[in-house]
């Protein structure tokens, strides 16, 4: 289980700067926390006793301690505290580090000034952004002009051709397509004179429409 600590403290050494075999950025120090209370008898406040921690700060912290904190500064330190017994010939110890998560000045000392770090890099002058609206995508249909007609590229002649380069070709001559002739008009019928039959009242050909 890794216990969470975050206290305030002084640091004690000056800041070692070191890269683990893997390349990742590392420092560390002595950091120096103690309590203070109010002697009443004295009126005065004083410092009780001293704790001592091992503080550890990897990769981009590292860089921004290492640039903004300085031996003395009084600083805030939130991080995973271990604690570990130690031997070495006949001396022996617990060490007590913490592997700083969040690290900066303590405010109630002083005052800074703070820098935001740099984000991602800007594009190069004259790229696209691919969010730009006003970007040119090369897949997008051709342009068209105000009466909704596609425009048609200029196609000019490739090398070898026999026309020069750079002007357009001529167009290609019509194609004549054999357009059937047409169907001759249907010549009505003489109209046949009428009969008899038909001059009499009250008869009419079937198919015409009566006289009355």
């Amino acid at each position: 289980m890794t216990d969470t600590i975050s206290l305030t403290g002084t640091i004690a050494t000056p800041l070692k700067r070191v890269s683990t075999t893997s390349g990742i950025s590392l420092v560390t120090f002595r950091l120096a926390s103690s309590q203070r209370r109010y002697d009443r008898s004295r009126a005065v406040w004083v410092d009780s006793d001293t704790n001592w921690y091992s503080v550890n700060v990897y990769r981009q912290l590292a860089d921004h301690a290492d640039a903004s904190l300085d031996k003395g500064d009084r600083v805030f330190v939130s991080g995973r505290l271990r604690i570990r017994n130690w031997q070495k010939d006949d001396r022996s110890g617990t060490s007590v580090e913490i592997d700083a998560e969040s690290l900066g000045p303590d405010l109630l000392f002083g005052t800074t000034t703070f820098t935001k770090a740099a984000g991602r890099a800007a594009p190069a002058p004259g790229a696209a952004d691919e969010h730009d609206e006003n970007a040119t995508d090369p897949q997008q249909a051709p342009p068209q002009d105000p009466s909704g007609h596609l425009e048609t590229p200029v196609t000019t002649a490739a090398p070898g051709s026999g026309s020069e380069p750079g002007v357009p070709s001529a167009p290609p001559p019509p194609t004549h397509v054999a357009v059937p002739a047409a169907a001759p008009a249907l010549v009505p019928a003489a109209s046949k004179p009428p009969s008899p039959v038909d001059q009499q009242p009250g008869w009419h050909v079937v198919g015409e429409e009566a006289p009355f």
